[in-house]
């Protein structure tokens, strides 16, 4: 019998969270392994050094990006489609991880960069969650009619920018974008990789995934 992938995940990182999305559409089972990022455990760092989450242990195959775990996943099986999607989602997901996540971070532990400016840093987030915004106003996902990769490897994000403020966020006047939001939070979908795991220990019963 061959041996499952070991998933190591954290249950609030978006990082983790698209990557669980990804494996959960895919089917594919993978042993899940909870981790708390403040006391990582010796098996995770000595298969990933840099020490984030996700990491996919597929024999000997060790795959480190989140992106990469969803593409690992959804090239197993993608009976949603989720691959089927033209270069403009992967832009947005290349924006999405690099000037939207750059000004996020600066939104959510603003005290950590003083020097920064807060209100700059919202206003940057902005401007792709406008994009997001508009591409939604005509049709309920951001490549068209039905999800994708972009929509579910962005959402975690949106999820965390939204959290940092939400009566701020609801304010903005971005009802697409909120739509689109909450109705992927009320979903069983969301629901199903949110599940409370306790931290992996050494002797531990399995957690089988999805």
């Amino acid at each position: 019998m061959t041996a499952l992938p070991i998933l190591w995940t954290f249950r609030r990182c978006p990082y983790a969270m698209r990557a669980r999305l990804a494996i959960q559409s895919s089917g594919q089972h993978v042993i899940l392994q909870e981790i708390l990022l403040r006391n990582k455990p010796a098996p995770f760092l000595a298969a990933s050094p840099k020490g984030t989450v996700p990491v996919v242990q597929d024999g000997n195959r060790v795959i480190e990006e989140s992106r990469d775990v969803m593409l690992w996943a959804l090239g197993r099986n993608d009976p949603e489609g989720w691959l089927d999607m033209p270069d403009a989602g992967h832009s947005l997901i290349d924006t999405c991880d690099g000037p939207f996540k750059s000004a996020l971070d600066h939104t959510k532990y603003a005290v950590r960069f003083p020097d920064r400016d807060e209100a700059d840093e919202r206003a940057k987030a902005m401007v792709f969650l406008t994009d997001l915004n508009d591409r939604l106003t005509e049709k309920p996902f951001l490549m068209g009619p039905r999800r994708t990769l972009a929509d579910m490897a962005i959402l975690p994000f949106v999820r965390q920018f939204a959290n940092t403020d939400r009566a701020w966020f609801d304010a903005q006047g971005l009802r697409p974008l909120t739509r689109w939001l909450d109705d992927f939070l009320a979903s069983d979908r969301f629901r199903g990789i949110m599940t409370k795991h306790p931290p992996w220990q050494y002797g531990q019963d399995q957690v089988l995934f999805p």
